[in-house]
């Protein structure tokens, strides 16, 4: 627990919200129940958040994390990571008899409900994102003969689509806000008629962060961000607080990877962490500053969050026999 101490003129600005959102919860929670359940090995089909210590630490713990369904052994239990599969992985998972839980967080399957739901309508789909990120390979998947990939406003150019009356943007979960209306307001003006989600695709905790660091960026001549380099939401954080008045931002996983000269003539550090990251790395982060001068920690709060996400269907039903069974056999005793 960081606690307030007298002033030293150098402080942190610790961002509220930060680090776990629902979705990440709830997918580290399944790897976990499922290796109490079912034993290791676990398999996972890609890393299931974009961390390096949380998939180090499952690792530990017996998860299997592998990038083709090939790879799992036949008859195995396969997890699908956070950020969702093409509908093709789980025909592959069926073919290689493979059992299956989807840990795929419920904002990303909103999207693609949505993407489906517009090609069965017959729209042209501009997906914003990330060309090679499992989330946009994903939904991608879902249509892939309506989806064209936008990243970002300079793409925006070379969109070409059959009717521009029927045409629907939606996009990655974890983008900028600020880019993705952007590219939205690029796309609109080459496409007058184009449709809006029925919901904002970017996911609230993604929002959230990106909101918190904005209010602190501007007071901070440094903000690091906790969180690895292939989180799209954290490399995003980066951006945001540069745009919004950081002199310099950066992306570490651990405590040990800031290096002394960023400090050098600062009085002011921001502190952020990424949606897939768990709040240990953060404290270490700030025991760092704190040998070093920054003690004063005040809290930058720029949203509340109450959302949580129920574990996959698969646990939960396989959770509650468990506990019927071990109900039946204590009334069997008695």
């Amino acid at each position: 627990m960081v606690c307030m101490t007298a002033s030293t003129g150098r402080r942190v600005l610790l961002a509220a919200p930060r680090g776990y959102c629902a979705g990440v919860d709830r997918a580290v929670i399944a790897v976990e129940k499922a290796l109490e359940q079912y034993g290791a090995p676990i398999y996972v089909r890609h890393e299931i958040v974009h961390n390096k210590y949380v998939v180090q630490t499952l690792e530990k713990k017996g998860a299997i994390f592998v990038e083709q369904t090939a790879e799992v052994p036949e008859g195995s239990i396969v997890m699908f990571s956070a950020h969702g599969v093409a509908p093709v992985v789980h025909d592959e998972a069926a073919q290689g008899k493979l059992a299956t839980i989807d840990a795929t967080c419920p904002l990303v399957t909103k999207v693609h409900k949505e993407a489906v739901r517009f090609a069965q309508d017959d729209f042209d789909i501009l997906l914003i994102g990330h060309e090679g990120h499992e989330e946009v390979i994903g939904t991608s998947g879902e249509a892939p003969d309506h989806i064209t990939l936008v990243d970002g406003p300079e793409d925006v150019a070379n969109v070409e689509v059959r009717d521009p009356s029927k045409v629907v943007w939606l996009s990655q979960t974890t983008l900028s806000v600020d880019e993705t209306m952007e590219t939205v307001d690029a796309l609109k003006e080459k496409f007058p008629q184009l449709i809006a989600p029925p919901s904002d695709d970017i996911c609230y905790a993604t929002q959230n962060r990106q909101l918190a660091v904005k209010q602190m960026g501007a007071e901070s001549e440094l903000v690091i961000v906790v969180g690895s380099r292939n989180s799209s939401n954290s490399k995003r954080l980066v951006e945001v607080a540069k745009l919004a008045g950081a002199r310099e931002a950066y992306l570490v996983d651990f405590a040990d990877e800031i290096d002394e000269a960023w400090l050098e003539g600062v009085s002011t550090v921001g502190v952020t962490s990424g949606a897939s990251v768990p709040e240990v790395l953060v404290e270490q982060v700030l025991e760092f500053l704190s040998t070093r001068g920054f003690e004063d920690v005040e809290i930058v709060k720029a949203a509340e969050e109450s959302i949580t996400f129920s574990l996959p269907k698969e646990l939960r039903r396989d959770l509650r026999a468990e506990a019927a069974e071990l109900v039946a056999e204590r009334t069997t005793e008695k």
